[in-house]
């Protein structure tokens, strides 16, 4: 027998339900939720918070009322909704550093800008501010529609008069279903400006508006760095803005800097800022902070940074700026309700839809008081009749039975209407003396004058724009203040490093465990060759230095990887130490990934379209690439060169795209070759085979060879030599190359190929961490295939040897003045001198 079916149980399509249910739950949070109406700029939970205070006579002239009381009033009559959100929200409305005109007058405990809570509801209380006296001023005199609330029990205003532009004024922030709005504050005299402005000439540029409205206006002052962003944002709707604290660099009495910061960034939690700054330096990631403390009171905010003697105030905020909420950005999505309709508005848009608002107000308010008076006057002429015909209304009442009666007579007597002949009846007897005959008729004669003008002002748009303009200026003259928020110009206020610190020399050292640090050229002092060297860096037992550069504090740093990553900064970014320091961390300052580490550096002075880097590998790949190529790299770095799987950079070098290369190896081998041998590629191409390597051999080092350099060889145990390019044939690329060096068991394998040409000095790090500065003139010119001679004396019982060689500009003559007395012997009691030894037979060969 077949199921009957159930009468009640309505058979649906899953998917339409569920498409049509998220449309309705989206519109209604769009709507009725997150986004605010385009004329009073509030959202349904403010409207209905300021309704409930002003319905329960919560003014501001008024004493406070307990936050528990009204939050109880609005859920329970206006906002089905939980208490917490509406306490929340009118805590906000009550912060001064989150609105910039309180729309709440809190008395309490209302949380603090370190992100601390309001006090429990039952603790606080609120009225109404004196402004938002303002958005709800005219309420009652017909000047907006009232709609049912939930129960339709209770009427609730369906937008408030709002004397004011508040969606400007005040901002707002908000995410719906799909969308979001994001209007940041301004200062209310200027946006009341810019209303009349409009109002006077509504096809006003964008360009014109933002001579009145300059930019937002924060309510925790701060700086705004440039202006495009706010020109793109008031344009479309759509743009971001840079935010900065507002900082003073003072000098105190002993020398050192000091950074006090006055002023925050829209939003930012000073707790948690100041705990990031801390952070930052405990982990060495900013160095130069020697204290840091808030000083901030009811005086306002001091947050004290003490910077390091030897430290630069400037460059330590510039790394404050981009590793802390001391530099923020603000994203303004200006999208607003229109017509129950979101919408991106414009400057120009927010505040043409704000007059419209106000001119229906107005027309509406007018009309009310219109028909107020004219009820009136309608009053005042059946009492002008009854005061005229006295005697017979007073007869014709007398001899009536009943009051309907009275009035029935009155009203066919004496041609009245049902109202006039009623107000007759409730007439007193006090009306009947001269004084009040006199009073009734000044009132209607004022009431004949008033009505012909409300009559004027609802037939002339005109009168209807003067009357907005007056209670604006009104507004603007009880509540203006000074602007907040200073607007700096992107150029020379958005100052970089290089313009606020010395270009100077500089040496970069980075160890083979990862530190790194900065420190003047002039910090070391030529020997000569053979001696044994000034302790350059402090390290550990198994570290040692690995990289030594000398550059500019203002050139860029590019950093490549053995997994073939390139990385970037500025020489001035890069702390600087002491001589006998280790540095940081390189993984402190650059987003260098587990595993990898750096092993070329290249001082790039300006990225140009005719020059080059070229790239070669452990296994003897070369790729050249433009250096153009490079000029934006990300904090967390780009491929340099697709690596084959085993291989490693090696060597990058800067060129001009028309020398020669060389490519040594450990085992002694080079190879010449034109640098156009190898084709211009991509950024991220593999490359071509450079060198042919044997077995056992791999690339110790590449240079750029230029017309007069010598090629310097140094080898693992401290030898080293001269020899004149000449005895390099060119050969063709990917060749064996030719010997370089004879490779023996007493100067071991290859460390370092260079290119000289005999005016620079040479450094030598061994993995004991000494240093010497060595002369390259100094250095002995010998063939092809010998062995060289000793440069450095090693300590060989503690299996010391040459870590890596770094060529550096020439010091002055006064070098060997320095670090010897006439009779040789050092002078100097930070260098240790063994004597010279001069090269034997054997070294010879």
């Amino acid at each position: 027998m077949a199921e009957t079916p159930n009468p009640q149980v309505k058979e649906i399509n899953i998917s339409q339900e569920m498409r049509t249910s998220f449309l309705d739950y989206a519109m209604s949070v769009i709507v009725s939720r997150a986004l605010p109406d385009v004329r009073d700029g509030l959202k349904p939970v403010h409207r209905r918070i300021l309704y409930a205070m002003h319905d329960l006579g919560i003014h501001a002239d008024k004493p406070y009322k307990k936050s528990a009381r009204i939050v109880g009033d609005v859920i329970g009559k206006y906002h089905p909704h939980g208490d917490s959100a509406v306490y929340e929200t009118m805590v906000r409305m009550a912060q001064n550093f989150s609105y910039r005109y309180m729309l709440v007058d809190g008395h309490g405990n209302f949380g603090s800008v370190d992100g601390d809570g309001a006090a429990a509801m039952r603790y606080t209380e609120s009225r109404m501010s004196k402004i938002s006296m303002e958005l709800l001023r005219d309420i009652n005199k017909d000047t907006i529609d009232f709609q049912d609330n939930y129960d339709g029990e209770e009427r609730e205003p369906a937008v408030l008069p709002a004397r004011f532009p508040n969606l400007l004024v005040n901002g707002t922030t908000g995410i719906a279903v799909g969308m979001a709005t994001n209007i940041p504050p301004h200062q209310l005299g200027e946006v009341i400006d810019g209303v009349m402005a409009v109002s006077h000439d509504p096809g006003i540029t964008t360009q014109e508006l933002m001579e009145i409205i300059p930019g937002p206006d924060f309510p925790t002052g701060g700086l705004i760095i440039g202006r495009s962003g706010i020109r793109k944002a008031y344009e479309t709707g759509r743009g971001s803005i840079t935010l900065r604290a507002k900082v003073e660099i003072e000098q105190k009495s002993n020398g050192k800097e000091v950074i006090i910061v006055n002023e925050l960034p829209y939003q930012v939690n000073k707790a948690k800022l100041i705990e990031k700054i801390a952070e930052l330096a405990r982990d060495k990631k900013i160095e130069g902070i020697t204290d840091l403390r808030d000083e901030s009171d009811r005086r306002g905010m001091r947050i004290v940074i003490e910077v390091r003697k030897d430290a630069n105030a400037n460059v330590l905020l510039n790394n404050l700026y981009k590793q802390t909420a001391l530099q923020t950005s603000f994203g303004i999505n200006t999208l607003a309700l229109v017509n129950g309709h979101p919408k991106v508005l414009s400057l120009k848009q927010c505040l043409m839809h704000y007059l419209d608002h106000q001119k229906v107000v107005i027309r509406r308010r007018t009309e009310f008081e219109l028909r107020k008076a004219e009820a009136r006057a309608h009053i005042l002429e059946g009492l002008r009749i009854a005061l005229d015909h006295i005697d017979a209304i007073i007869t014709l009442i007398r001899n009536s039975q009943t009051t309907d009666i009275a009035r029935t007579g009155l009203m066919e007597q004496f041609s009245l209407s049902e109202k006039q002949a009623q107000a007759i009846l409730d007439m007193r007897l006090q009306r009947l003396t001269g004084l009040e005959r006199e009073k009734i008729e000044e009132e209607y004669q004022e009431l004949v004058k008033l009505i012909a003008e409300l009559k004027a002002i609802l037939a002339d748009e005109e009168k209807v724009l003067e009357i907005i303009r007056a209670e604006l200026l009104e507004v603007k003259e009880r509540f203006n203040d000074k602007r907040r928020t200073e607007i700096v110009a992107g150029g020379i206020e958005n100052i970089e490093d290089e313009d606020l610190i010395p270009r100077e020399n500089i040496v970069i050292s980075l160890t083979h465990n990862g530190y790194i640090k900065r420190l003047p050229v002039s910090t070391y002092r030529a020997q000569r060759r053979g001696g044994r060297g000034i302790q350059g860096m402090g390290t550990n037992e198994d570290d040692f230095v690995e990289h030594l550069i000398t550059t500019s504090t203002h050139d860029t740093i590019l950093f490549f990887t053995n997994k073939g990553k390139v990385y970037r900064s500025k020489g001035y970014e890069i702390p600087e130490f002491s001589r006998t320091a280790k540095g940081i961390p390189i993984i402190n300052l650059l987003g260098i990934d587990k595993g990898e580490w750096v092993n070329a550096i290249i001082p790039v002075e300006e990225f140009v379209d005719d020059w080059f880097l070229f790239f070669t590998t452990k296994e003897g790949i070369s790729k050249r690439s433009p250096l153009t190529s490079f000029a934006n790299i990300r904090n967390n770095g780009l491929i340099a060169v697709n690596l084959r799987d085993g291989d490693e950079l090696i060597s990058v070098r800067l060129t001009d795209g028309n020398k020669h290369i060389i490519i040594g190896t450990k085992k002694g081998m080079l190879i010449r070759f034109p640098e156009d041998d190898v084709r211009s590629m991509g950024r991220t191409a593999t490359g071509v085979k450079g060198i042919t390597l044997d077995a056992d051999d791999e690339v110790v080092g590449m240079e750029v060879l230029e017309e007069d350099n010598d090629i310097l060889i140094v080898t693992k145990k401290g030898y080293g030599k001269r020899t004149q390019a000449s005895e390099y044939r060119i050969q063709g690329r990917g060749g064996k190359g030719i010997k370089t060096c004879h490779v023996t068991e007493k100067n071991g394998d290859l460390v370092s190929v260079r290119a000289v040409t005999g005016n620079e000095d040479l450094m030598l790090i061994t993995t004991g961490g000494v240093l010497i500065r060595i002369d390259v003139a100094g250095i002995s010119t010998m063939g092809r295939n010998t062995q060289g001679v000793k440069l450095i004396s090693l300590r060989e019982n503690e299996n010391e040897f040459v870590a890596t060689v770094a060529k550096v500009e020439k010091e002055e003559e006064e070098a060997d003045a320095l670090a010897y007395g006439e009779d040789g012997e050092n002078a100097g009691e930070s260098i240790e001198v063994s004597a010279e030894t001069p090269p034997t037979a054997e070294d010879e060969e």
